[in-house]
């Protein structure tokens, strides 16, 4: 059976699972921090005044996929584990988990600066400075079963990928908003964006199939175009293949340039978070929020990789690195030259505008006592044609700007044993947070010589063990220090669960 494809495949899952990537946290709606206004722009803080300083006022790191967890990488095999690389790995467990469109995202979140203030009896005020990185692939199921089972299934038939999707935006945004009483019961937000884009890739596919043939050799069908914002130059060959990608160096010589790159990005765009809060009675809050509308026009070094044609692509045999016959190195050098060498395109710099995936937030918080609060939220993520869903449960505990901290439960990603964890304690104006969503909660280990385990890891898994998570397909952290200021948190008891009127305990008091 001839293997094609696979070191593609392989490198695109091992990316997935080692890669850092952002989207913004449940765990983050119900606590007491600047922070939470990501998610809705009418929720506030309980302090008069916050500072976020660059990079440590907020990380926001995230792994997710959809179809493949941690340990389907890895498999055990006598007393030890074999990866997904191995010849003896069974790798039909891992083919059945595979879906028609299975999607990976990447993101990262960096803020650079904040600012949060009180200006006038129910009026908030924010501003916030961030670093943004989103990503989202889509492979299709046929192209994984082809790279992991072989071809011997499809000969003869067109395998449709024309789902496949590649999609990476690097920029920056600044926002400005507010968050006002609109009734005593009501509450609105709004935030406007500006986006400086830095880098883009993006794909636009029309259509794309792989033609198996008698011979086991493959032949594209492709009409689609690849969209590049970046400093790259595309070499050209005299019949339209692609011979080489070069970094263009000019652009940062010296440190204006440098200076003048990342200040003056050149690509423009604008994007919007709106939300609400409605406090139907004293102990019942429900919101809703739609955050990330927005888009951004790519003008600055465009390339515009445009392909409507046929082109055989030979491949490479996987089984030469599992013999090591061939490098890992070397196989992903001849895989990328065997397909630049086939993609027959065309080169343009037209501009082009992409779109950033936007969530829809809805949540509802009752309050057991003035501290504790259990919230549900559902947080919907609309990426292209694809629909995300999460749906949380969560304790809360606030004691003012001193402490706030939450444990929640969160169905996502097909799977319902995720949990997550916040804390933020404040010292002064020292605010420090850190959260974490989606926890693994059953751990496997690989055991080899090769391994030196550090002292308090060994004494959990033993000598020469790595830990991986068992059943882990998405996990979230955030974490950072802001600069908080006053309370504007009234003292008060708890409230009884059922109010008596004035007018009644009046009476009540003339009849004694």
């Amino acid at each position: 059976m001839i293997r094609r494809f696979k070191y593609i495949m392989l490198m695109l899952l091992a990316a997935v699972v080692y890669d850092s990537s952002a989207q913004n946290s449940q765990v983050l709606y119900y606590m007491n921090l600047p922070q939470r206004h990501f998610l809705n722009p009418a929720l506030r803080p309980t302090n008069s005044v916050y500072i976020g300083l660059p990079v440590i006022s907020g990380i926001n790191l995230n792994i997710n996929n959809n179809f493949f967890n941690f340990s389907d990488l890895v498999s055990k095999s006598g007393d030890s584990l074999i990866t997904i690389l191995h010849p003896d790995y069974d790798i039909n467990n891992f083919i059945a988990k595979i879906r028609d469109v299975n999607a990976i995202e990447p993101q990262v979140l960096v803020q650079l600066f904040g600012l949060g203030f009180n200006a006038g009896k129910d009026l908030y005020i924010f501003f916030d400075v961030n670093e943004r990185v989103e990503a989202n692939f889509a492979l299709p199921g046929d192209i994984l079963k082809l790279a992991f089972q072989g071809n011997e299934q499809f000969i003869g038939n067109k395998i449709d990928l024309s789902s496949l999707r590649t999609d990476v935006m690097w920029y920056r945004e600044a926002g400005l908003g507010f968050s006002k009483n609109i009734t005593n019961n009501f509450r609105i937000g709004a935030k406007a964006k500006l986006l400086f884009g830095m880098a883009t890739v993006s794909t636009d596919i029309r259509s794309l199939g792989i033609t198996v043939n008698d011979d086991y050799g493959h032949v594209f069908d492709a009409d689609m175009t690849v969209n590049f914002s970046a400093p790259l130059d595309v070499v050209m060959g005299t019949d339209n293949t692609i011979e080489d990608f070069t970094f263009d160096d000019s652009k940062f010589d010296g440190t204006r340039n440098i200076i003048d790159y990342i200040l003056k990005p050149g690509n423009m765009g604008l994007g919007l978070d709106v939300g609400a809060e409605y406090t139907i009675f004293d102990r019942l809050r429900v919101s809703a929020s739609v955050t990330d509308l927005g888009y951004i026009k790519w003008k600055r070094d465009i390339t515009n990789l445009k392909a409507k044609s046929y082109f055989d692509f030979t491949g490479i045999d996987l089984m030469d690195m599992y013999n090591r016959e061939i490098s890992i190195d070397s196989l992903g050098a001849e895989i990328l030259d065997s397909l630049m060498n086939s993609f027959s395109a065309t080169s343009d710099d037209t501009p082009f505008t992409t779109y950033l995936p936007f969530g829809v937030s809805a949540g509802a918080s009752f309050e057991l006592t003035k501290s504790l609060t259990l919230g549900v939220l559902s947080y919907t993520r609309f990426i292209g044609k694809q629909i995300k869903e999460a749906l949380t449960f969560s304790a809360n505990i606030n004691l003012g700007n001193a402490l706030s901290t939450t444990l929640s439960y969160t169905a996502a990603n097909n799977r319902y044993d995720n949990l997550g964890f916040g804390l933020a304690t404040r010292g002064t104006i020292f605010q420090f947070y850190f959260l974490a969503d989606r926890l693994p909660v059953t751990w496997n280990k690989i055991v080899s010589a090769d391994f030196e385990t550090p002292r308090p890891v060994s004494k959990l898994f033993g000598e020469n063990s790595i830990p991986i998570p068992a059943s882990w397909n998405t996990i979230h952290f955030r974490f950072g220090m802001n600069l908080a200021f006053g309370n504007k948190l009234k003292k008060k008891n708890d409230k009884p669960m059922v109010v008596i009127p004035e007018q009644l305990k009046e009476k009540q008091l003339k009849g004694k």
